[in-house]
């Protein structure tokens, strides 16, 4: 036997560190138009496929001043056809705001221009306020929430190369095909921040994402209940899933905190029901935090700083690899939230590009 003295030092085990993807709700702050948010959504894209993330997915939201992601189908096909390698998708389809049919041929045309590299993450919730939904479903055709299982299904069978089988009331039986002769359909997602959309997931035998970006709580109960009531499907034996998390990442924590705060203020607002504004950039956030303090503000964003990533690339590393291992995920989706400076260019965002970059090493 070798003894204690003899026996070689132990090597601690570093934490393996997890897949990452990106989430953008193609953000636009003050002075910014929506063409210039756009390019330079693309832009991070490319910087995300340059340095191998795995997906970018892109968010649905409507009437938000500092939000230009309202229409995911149509910015998919503008990032995928600009960017080679990673996968493009959903982050996600709001449902109740759409037809089945009309979000399984958007989807199917997508894998149709990049076969292969198309997720289609699929949300319960409106992603506006009322009258933006009442709004949506002007035509008729749309959908609602009590339905959203049904539909689910719907585009599961709509996006196959047999389609979906509908019975008339004549008795008579109508097939629909989302694309007329598909060779591959979109990964579908099932997105939530809830134990009902675990529980959807779950039974559905579909991956699931818990949007732990927006609000993180209900994060252990969630992915516990998505787990152990998972009931295998041919596509996914096992229960597959991965995590958002807001982060901002900077050479020092001093620039990083910088970044951060003019989206800690936003969704300040957005939470405390005040109204909201484009995004404002570095030097406004900062000067408005020593003008105008507020307490109930201040808790909110101290909150959200202690869960978000926001610190220096080792800091940050450390701790994203931690938070992975933590909850039993090899990929964490990072919605960077780093700000622009004034000066900086309106149709790139270098605080984004230089968190996708630190994170990635």
């Amino acid at each position: 036997m070798t003894s204690a003295a003899d026996a070689p030092e132990s090597t601690p085990t570093a934490t393996p560190s997890p897949r990452l993807s990106v989430l953008d709700l193609v953000p636009v702050r003050t002075g910014q138009s929506s063409a210039q948010a756009v390019a330079a959504s693309v832009a991070l894209a490319q910087t995300a496929d340059a340095l191998g993330y795995e997906r970018y997915w892109l968010a649905e939201h409507h009437n938000m001043p500092a939000v230009a992601s309202t229409a995911p189908p149509v910015l998919i096909a503008a990032i995928a056809s600009r960017t080679e390698r990673i996968r493009v998708g959903s982050g996600g389809v709001m449902l109740p705001n759409h037809a089945p049919l009309i979000v399984a041929e958007q989807f199917a045309a997508l894998e149709a221009i990049a076969p292969g590299r198309i997720d289609l993450g699929l949300g319960r919730a409106p992603g506006s306020d009322p009258v933006i939904s009442a709004l949506l479903r002007q035509s008729g055709a749309t959908s609602d929430v009590e339905r959203f299982p049904e539909n689910i299904s719907e585009i599961q069978a709509l996006l196959q190369p047999d389609g979906a089988a509908f019975s008339l009331t004549s008795g008579q039986e109508y097939t629909v095909h989302a694309t007329p002769a598909a060779s591959g359909a979109p990964t579908i997602w099932l997105l939530g921040s809830s134990e009902y959309s675990a529980r959807l997931a779950a039974r559905l035998g579909l991956p699931y994402v818990f949007a732990n970006h927006f609000s993180g709580e209900g994060l252990d109960t969630a992915m516990r209940i998505y787990r152990g009531e998972y009931q295998p499907s041919d596509g996914y034996p096992a229960p597959q899933s991965f995590l958002t998390l807001n982060a901002s990442v900077a050479p020092t924590l001093e620039e990083a905190r910088a970044r951060a705060l003019p989206q800690l203020r936003m969704m300040a607002r957005l939470r405390m029901g005040q109204r909201l504004t484009a995004l404002e950039t570095v030097e406004e956030a900062a000067a408005a935090e020593l003008s105008a303090p507020d307490a109930a503000r201040a808790s909110f964003i101290a909150a959200a700083e202690a869960r978000w990533l926001i610190g220096t690339p080792e800091t940050a590393r450390t701790e994203l690899a931690a938070f992975a291992a933590r909850h039993g995920v090899d990929e964490v989706m990072v919605s960077a939230i780093g700000g622009s400076y004034a000066h900086e260019p309106a149709d790139r965002t270098p605080g984004r590009e230089q968190t996708l970059r630190l994170l990635a090493g």
